[in-house]
């Protein structure tokens, strides 16, 4: 029993080894009893307490090349259930230490045609297959490893921005200048936190390897209250967003899910649901600051919406 409960347990977290159960004798019931997914596809009840994580290790740059064996993870965004409520970016903001205006998620308002209805989509790096952002880098700061996941070395970028140009996403930014937050001795560098990052170097989202080798989703996915963010191994066909856990192929497959702009051969590892029966209506995402509202001005919704609330607040 024990034996398929870790198996169920390495498939939901899409990392070998990166769990094991404790001993009944060694801990006692904490009462809050965790769902799992078995080899053989039944779904069982375990208690929280007997769970146990192998302790974080330091992953060097040199070891962050290697990746995490025997895995290709994956990510799916169901947009039918995306209301920007922004948590996503907000917790990635806080673990990788960016301020307020580094975004390596990004939440965009999309409207595919003039008669469709605009959309909340959620824009990690996509971390594709085909990356064009390693092909051009002249100094191997940018790698893609076998598990799916490129990152960059800052300890080898140089500045020279050819993987942003390259990028057709959009998914990196640049350090411009020195701050304080780069001299942070807490932990040492690591490509697979991204921290502490340095001036005149590239970052971008890194999919938090650093939780995988513990058995953890990304920091994204974790923190989203609608369970927008799908997190998984597509070797063994399973993804999570903390709550369910289902077959990531019968999931694209029932959902007619995509990948963003797959006509550029990049091949990314990030999957898209459409909005179809969305769960929210479009206006529950503008309940936010002003400074991110103005992002989406030039929509007709957003300006229908503040005239209507400007009318409320002066009536």
């Amino acid at each position: 029993m024990k034996l398929g409960v870790l198996t169920g347990i390495t498939g939901l977290t899409g990392a070998s080894l990166l769990s094991h159960l404790a001993s009944e004798e060694e801990l006692e019931a904490s009462g809050n009893k965790i769902k799992l997914l078995t080899p053989d596809g039944k779904v069982v009840e375990v208690d929280a307490k007997n769970i146990n994580k192998y302790p974080e290790a330091h992953i060097t740059p040199t070891e962050s090349r290697k990746g995490i064996p025997n895995r290709k993870f994956v990510m799916v965004i169901d947009l039918a259930k995306c209301n920007n409520a922004r948590k996503c970016v907000e917790a990635c903001q806080r673990e990788h230490q960016l301020d307020k205006h580094e975004e390596f998620m990004k939440v965009q308002l999309i409207r595919d045609n003039e008669e469709g209805a605009p959309y909340w989509f959620p824009k990690p790096c996509f971390h594709c297959d085909e990356p064009p952002c390693v092909t051009v880098c002249p100094t191997g700061a940018t790698f893609k490893r076998d598990d799916g996941i490129v990152l960059v070395d800052n300890d080898r970028c140089i500045g020279c921005k050819f993987c942003m140009t390259s990028c057709p996403y959009s998914a990196r930014s640049f350090n411009w200048g020195h701050k304080d937050k780069f001299e942070n001795t807490d932990q040492p560098y690591s490509p697979e936190t991204s921290v502490p990052a340095s001036e005149g170097t590239v970052m971008k989202c890194d999919f938090c390897p650093d939780l995988l080798r513990q058995g953890e989703l990304p920091h994204c996915a974790k923190a989203c209250p609608m369970g927008v963010i799908y997190f998984g191994d597509k070797n063994e066909d399973l993804v999570t967003n903390g709550v369910e856990t289902v077959r990531f192929s019968q999931l694209i497959k029932d959902r007619g899910g995509y990948r963003h702009l797959e006509h550029l051969g990049t091949k990314p590892n990030v999957y898209y649901l459409p909005p179809v029966n969305r769960q929210f209506p479009l206006e529950r995402g503008f309940e936010i600051d002003e400074e991110i509202l103005e992002r989406y001005d030039n929509v007709p919704e957003v300006q229908e919406y503040k005239a209507k609330n400007n009318k409320d607040l002066s009536s």
